[in-house]
């Protein structure tokens, strides 16, 4: 493996967190300011599109087509994708233009195999005496107050029926094993929960992981110093996890950690399955809002970009997660900028034509849906009917 001369090598922040919990938001948070940082970001997302990638693009924080940013999509890089995570890293060390990863892991990965993947590449540098191309340096768990509070009854059983719920493969195996192996807990949200839940869930966390940091964190704003270039993960530790040699023991079992893959979409493990809304027309405004209101229970989480007939030169970034939705004004569609703009783009991004529609132009609706036996048609069916033909392209 040829590297740059001089190379050394690069750290590695894994950012984990359950569906909705403000992953994305923490990292956009942190590339605004990474306090002189040249960092590169990997972006996992387990549909067949990244929109997490996609929201970070939009949101400004690099740009649409830039090196600096991978996105590996329709797999987890806990296993179906970890020798793409793998061929990344080396990648990005190639470029010799980056000080930092940062790795935002998809809502249903389990840290620990990720974590062995990129230990391992240490100890098979270190073995056949060949450059090191990267070591982890912080393990950041986000986890969402309000969830945890509202949906898992502030996680008071976790401790108790952990055993249970792993053996079930019961979603809260997973939450649990976030929260236990990692070295900064960023309690999320904090806002919208009162003192005592909140003091329930620092026990529990401390409960599982009492080595843990935890930050509280609204809009997932932390001090950056606290994530980047912090040597907070220490191999000895991780080595004599229970969950480390556990996974360990079961990394030759090839049924461990399957995933199934059918036509309606993709069933991961957990029992979650995913599958991506797109259309073309705008969307009017009170008649989706209703429909989020009264949207069924199997929606874990939503995520993705949309426009409205009322407001159609802007683009809304759509999110949910349990109880929370919201949608805000992002970026100007490139539709509806000046001429002398739109060909600059298209000289910039000739990929933009592939997309681009006679009368929409790069508008689109894109959502990923997350959940647990949803009725994919029936959802596609309520949301057309929030779509409409008109808008006021001048407005």
């Amino acid at each position: 493996m040829l590297m740059p001369e001089g190379f050394e090598s690069l750290p590695v922040a894994l950012i984990t967190g359950y569906l909705g919990a403000g992953k994305t938001t923490l990292l956009n948070h942190i590339l605004e300011d990474p306090k002189g940082h040249k960092v590169a970001v990997i972006v996992n997302d387990i549909g067949e599109v990244n929109i997490d990638a996609g929201l970070i693009e939009k949101g400004g924080t690099v740009q649409q087509v830039d090196d600096s940013l991978v996105p590996l999509s329709n797999g987890c890089i806990c296993c179906t994708l970890k020798n793409d995570l793998i061929d990344q890293l080396v990648n990005l060390a190639k470029m010799d233009r980056f000080d930092y990863i940062i790795i935002e892991a998809s809502g249903i990965c389990e840290p620990i195999p990720i974590a062995q993947t990129i230990t391992m590449m240490e100890e098979t540098a270190a073995t056949r005496g060949i450059p090191e191309v990267c070591h982890l340096d912080n393990l950041i768990s986000v986890v969402d107050a309000n969830r945890l509070a509202y949906e898992f009854d502030c996680g008071l059983d976790f401790v108790e029926n952990k055993d249970q719920y792993e053996e079930e493969e019961d979603i809260r195996s997973l939450l649990i094993q976030q929260m236990e192996f990692a070295n900064i807990i960023v309690l999320n949200k904090v806002e919208l929960v009162n003192e005592e839940q909140k003091a329930q869930i620092k026990a529990m966390i401390l409960a599982l992981n009492p080595g843990a940091k935890i930050i509280e964190a609204s809009y997932g704003k932390v001090d950056v110093n606290e994530m980047l270039d912090t040597h907070n993960f220490n191999f000895e530790d991780a080595y004599y996890n229970e969950g480390w040699v556990k996974a360990m023991q079961d990394e030759d079992d090839d049924d461990e950690h399957e995933h199934h893959h059918h036509d309606e979409g993709e069933l991961l493990e957990y029992g979650i399955e995913t599958f991506v809304y797109t259309s073309r027309k705008p969307f009017m405004m009170d008649a989706l809002e209703r429909y989020t209101q009264e949207w069924p229970d199997s929606i874990i989480r939503a995520k993705g970009y949309l426009w409205y007939n009322v407001d159609p030169n802007y683009l809304y970034v759509f999110e949910q997660a349990g109880n929370q939705v919201s949608t805000g004004r992002d970026s100007m569609w490139i539709a509806a900028c000046e001429p002398e703009i739109q060909q600059r783009e298209f000289e910039r991004d000739p990929s933009l034509k592939d997309i681009w529609d006679e009368k929409y132009g790069d508008r689109e609706n894109k959502i990923v849906f997350i959940g647990k036996d949803m009725d994919k048609q029936a959802i596609i069916d309520a949301m057309n009917a929030c779509l409409t033909d008109e808008f006021d392209e001048q407005q």
